[in-house]
């Protein structure tokens, strides 16, 4: 199969347009120069060997560039360059494209078209690395046969171009002489140095003079007057010396092209991440990540962060510890020589851990109890294996997903794995023959196992040796293979004598990884999973891979995520070589090594770090390109000083911070219709300018487009006679006291621990959620979710008595007969940290129920209420269209409801003539109890004919069955009801506590009373 190439793709052809167009006025010619033969040079003798070289040549003026640039870049929607950002004699421009849309094609195209318009034949393309010239040689070969049928033979054919070597340097002379096309590729690595004057002779190849040539090679390049190319020049010109060598190849114009820039020199394009996204140009990314349950740990779980010697030497430590809801959970704890952990943790697991020493150098801590850890290791920890497992299991299923969806349509589907270290997919014995490490292992292991169900049959019903079949659908290229195979008796980059043919297998692995992108793509070739270690982070890709999957040891150095990202973005290709469109097919499953949330969050930062994207930030150059009136086929813009009177208006106004930031404000405006632009525009412009705002506002969303409004105190309420008695009734405090029944309460703990207590060894969650990558930020939808049961064994118990008397305050002998009768112990073999926390909560919970059953309550006296010049003090406020409505029964002029359920009941005591005053209880309003403070939501005055007068506190619930509350909701409201049925006597008045779920239901309460 060969690759077909598109010419007509609208984003590729305005890249192409946004270099070509700098020289429009520049007329087609060329400059030459005389290339003297080496015999000339050193005899002054036989003319007729030297040579003509052939130059570019600029005609057109800095005013011509200038005028060109600001119209492109207008209509680009970028900021226009100043004059003196544009220097004739350093002419630099810069691309961004994001990876996958294209880029080595679009400066390809951008060569031939500066060749055909204007003459232009000298180009060199600097790379960052031999993997991305390996690629761009690739690029030029694949679209050989594409741009001869739209550019005659004669200009660009297999001589046209050449890779640097530094053995031949005829290719240098031939660069210099030939009257055609010529474009050489070299990695910035390979010359770089030679500018270098402290660099040892050897390796000053480019600098120095030439024999057989007659010449400083560098001298032929800088005569021609070459335009550079360079690829990727964050990597390529990131320091002062290969920006010096880039300037000493004497450029006609400098063209950075990049994703991911971190100079922006007069920027003439850019299609970002968001663009390409929104236009679908490159895969959807959907992200999968597999994490553990923090009750999964077999023990202690503790691991090792960092060591440091800054004021002293510590060591930050991830481990479990005890949570406010008695809960174990994950913390970052930093400590020092002697650290307690049982102290710090106030976990029994932590019992015997001592810290004895911190060992910077060595990078290691260890514990009196002879334990050691590492630096990014863990002890207690589910085994970083099974993790493994699942990533590679979840990896090979999402594959085989997609095969079944995408062979029928010609695709085949390849599936790259990262690795921390080759030695975990590859090993090699004594005699260099290798072997498969741990996760080829796994991979084959549980390839095996998913194949053999039905559900993937239709591909693989035609298998006759399994294990042959699994061999060789999986591969890897590493540069540490040759030198796994070489001999310690001889130099050790020689290879040993190759009995096997694994050598030749490598080479082939190689080839086909690394060069033979179509052969990879087609169904003729059985490799599918590829694993790297580094190779192909960059520079490399392929529009077939939908699967990423990072295995990343403990401690493994931080890889980037959007670089990794990279090798999968492309648009799938077919066995017909056509590029197939739609997120439908084109999906790039990422399976992380942290949580989607971690993922996103911080894929988010690396792409406004690495690309200059401010999420949801408008610029003074955001409208500049907005369409005001067409002048025949040419548009005229907004441009560039309209839009900055626009920005700066929206910063006075306060719809932006002063960086742009679009604030809450101008979302709410925007939701409603009335953003203020400072002037006006016709309906066209405007409506523009207003999608230019919503498309970089993004999905956030603003407090449903109301405003906050601080409620004020309804004095004709407050001061009322109505609401002064209703208070009266319901202010006093009160004190309770307990009884209950120890031994009836030890069989009930018991009996609920065999009935309800249901422990695993914790689990690991699958969780899958897909991006959508807006100008407001990243997104996404609801994650998916599998869950797997993690079985581990735990080696050391903790003193579960200890640690549940502590817990429960029971005594030692009510926790023995408590355990005694329970009948599940061997689940505290399992998960003893979920156990212990299970009867935990049991315990607790029914010492409540136990202790509300002989609760009794007595008022402590007149003098101990709740003033009701309180509510004075009291400072509210709300959304008038999402959680208050106006009130006249009330003592505020507005009622905050915090449900739908109290809307409805604080509707219902406005229009309800029955009821004379009533309140929303404030937050310091509380109930003491033995299960917490309890705080009831109304208190109602509720008159019948004008003479009997209930008095009401109400909790409104959405159900009225106590089956269906938390048994500390039951209790409290219990406990609330023997609370007023005490006031109720000794204020000598017939309040009541009532559980109602709607404003009906209060009504039908209130006169069932009378």
């Amino acid at each position: 199969m060969k690759i077909k190439f598109e010419s007509g793709l609208e984003h590729q052809q305005d890249a192409v347009e946004a270099i070509v167009d700098l020289f429009k006025g520049q007329e087609v010619c060329t400059s030459n120069f005389t290339v003297f033969s080496p015999e000339y040079i050193k005899t002054q003798y036989r003319a007729e060997e030297n040579q003509l070289g052939f130059a570019n040549k600029l005609q057109i003026t800095e005013a011509q560039i200038i005028d060109n640039a600001q119209k492109i870049q207008l209509r680009n929607g970028l900021r226009p360059s100043l004059a003196n950002e544009i220097d004739i004699k350093n002419l630099d421009f810069s691309i961004e494209m994001e990876t996958g849309t294209g880029k080595t094609y679009v400066y390809l195209k951008t060569v031939m078209e500066l060749q055909r318009q204007y003459g232009f034949k000298k180009f060199i393309i600097v790379v960052p690395s031999i993997p991305i010239k390996e690629g761009v040689y690739k690029s030029l070969q694949m679209t050989l046969e594409h741009f001869n049928e739209h550019y005659p033979e004669a200009i660009y054919n297999e001589k046209s171009f050449f890779v640097y070597d530094s053995s031949d340097l005829s290719s240098v002379r031939d660069f210099a002489t030939n009257d055609r096309l010529q474009i050489m590729v070299i990695n910035i690595q390979a010359f770089a140095k030679d500018i270098d004057e402290s660099a040892s002779k050897t390796n000053r190849i480019l600098l120095d003079y030439n024999d057989k040539l007659g010449y400083k090679p560098i001298s032929l390049l800088q005569n021609t007057r070459p335009f550079v190319i360079v690829d990727e020049p964050q990597s390529t010109m990131s320091s002062v010396l290969q920006k010096k060598s880039i300037k000493n190849l004497n450029p006609l114009a400098i063209f950075r092209y990049s994703a991911t820039h971190t100079e922006k020199i007069n920027l003439m394009y850019k299609l970002d991440a968001v663009d390409a996204y929104n236009k679908q140009l490159v895969k959807q990314i959907e992200v999968a990540s597999i994490q553990v349950d923090g009750s999964a740990s077999s023990g202690a779980y503790i691991k090792l962060l960092s060591v440091q010697n800054k004021n002293g030497i510590s060591a930050k430590v991830e481990l479990d510890c005890k949570s406010k809801d008695g809960k174990a959970k994950r913390e970052i704890k930093e400590i020092k020589q002697n650290t307690d952990f049982l102290q710090l943790t106030k976990l029994p697991q932590f019992a015997d851990f001592f810290v004895k020493d911190i060992y910077v150098e060595d990078e290691y801590i260890e514990f009196t109890n002879g334990t050691e850890i590492s630096l990014g290791h863990s002890i207690g920890a589910v085994d970083d294996l099974m993790i493994k497992r699942y990533q590679i299991r979840k990896t090979i299923e999402e594959h085989l997903d997609k095969e079944i969806r995408l062979n029928p349509k010609g695709i085949k589907v390849l599936s790259l794995f990262f690795i921390d270290a080759v030695k975990h997919y590859r090993v090699y014995d004594e005699e260099g023959n290798a072997q498969n490490g741990d996760y080829a292992t796994i991979f084959e292991e549980e390839y095996k196992k998913l194949i053999q169900s039905r559900k993937y049959q239709s591909i693989f019903n035609e298998i006759k040796d399994l294990d042959s079949e699994v061999s060789e659908i999986h591969n890897g290229y590493f540069s540490i293979d040759k030198q796994s195979k070489a001999s310690n008796k001889k130099d050790k980059f020689e290879y040993f004598k190759d009995t096997t043919g694994s050598v030749k297998a490598d080479e082939d692995t190689y080839n086909l990884i690394m060069k033979d992108k179509e052969k990879l793509l087609s169904f003729d070739s059985k490799l599918r999973f590829i694993f790297s270690h580094s190779a192909l982070k960059e520079g490399w890709d392929n529009p077939n891979v939908f699967q990423i999957c990072t295995l990343k040891e403990a401690g493994s150095s931080e890889v980037r995520r959007r670089q990794e990202i990279g090798r999968g973005l492309r648009l799938a290709v077919n066995q017909e070589g056509q590029r197939e469109y739609g997120f439908e097919i084109n999906t790039l499953t990422v399976m992380a090594s942290e949580s989607y949330q971690e993922f996103v969050d911080e894929l988010q930062k690396e792409i406004e770090k690495e690309t200059g994207i401010k999420f949801g930030v408008l610029q003074e150059h955001s409208f500049s390109n907005i369409v005001t009136r067409m002048n025949g086929n040419d548009p005229e813009y907004l441009g560039h000083h309209k839009s900055e009177e626009i920005f700066n208006h929206f910063l006075i106004k306060g719809y932006i911070n002063t960086k742009g930031k679009i604030q809450d404000t101008l979302k709410e405006d925007l939701k409603a219709g009335e953003v203020n632009l400072g002037q006006e525009f016709e309906k066209h412009i405007e409506e523009q300018i207003i999608k230019e705002i919503t498309k970089t506002a993004g999905k956030l969303e603003v407090k449903d487009n109301s405003k906050k409004e601080i409620v004020k105190l309804n004095k004709q309420v407050f001061l009322s006679p109505e609401f002064k008695n209703l208070w009266d009734k319901i202010k006093y405090k009160t004190t309770y006291s307990v009884d209950f029944n120890s031994e009836k309460l030890i069989k009930e703990c018991s009996r609920n621990i065999n009935n309800r207590l249901v422990v695993n060894g914790g689990k690991l969650t699958y969780e899958k959620i897909k991006l959508d990558i807006t100008e407001g930020g990243l997104t996404f939808n609801e994650p998916k979710s599998n869950y797997y049961v993690v079985k581990q064994e735990v080696l050391v118990l903790p003193d579960i008595i200890s640690y549940l008397q502590n817990e429960t305050r029971l005594t030692r002998k009510s926790i023995v007969q408590i355990l005694q009768g329970c009948e599940n112990l061997e689940y505290f073999k399992i998960n003893p940290q979920k156990f212990i926390e299970g009867c935990i909560d049991i315990i607790n919970e029914q010492m409540r129920l136990h202790i509300v059953d002989g609760i009794v309550y007595k008022r402590i006296g007149d003098n101990e209420y709740y003033s009701q010049e309180l509510f004075e003090n009291e400072e509210l406020s709300g959304y008038l269209k999402s959680n208050m409505i106006e009130s006249s029964k009330s003592p505020f002029e507005h009622t905050i409801y915090d449900s739908g359920i109290e809307k409805d009941l604080a509707k219902e005591f406005e229009r309800n003539n029955n009821v004379k005053v009533y309140t929303k209880l404030p937050d310091w309003f509380k109930i003491e109890t033995p299960l917490g403070n309890y705080n009831p939501d109304w208190a109602v005055l509720f008159e019948i004919e004008g003479k009997e007068q209930l008095y009401f506190v109400v909790e409104s619930k959405g159900t009225l069955g106590y089956d269906f509350l938390r048994p500390s909701e039951q209790g409290k409201i219990d406990c609330g009801k023997k609370h007023f049925e005490e006031l109720s006597k000794t204020t000598n008045s017939n309040i009541k506590l009532e559980l109602v779920t709607n404003g009906n239901d209060f009504v039908d309460l209130a006169f069932g009373k009378v």
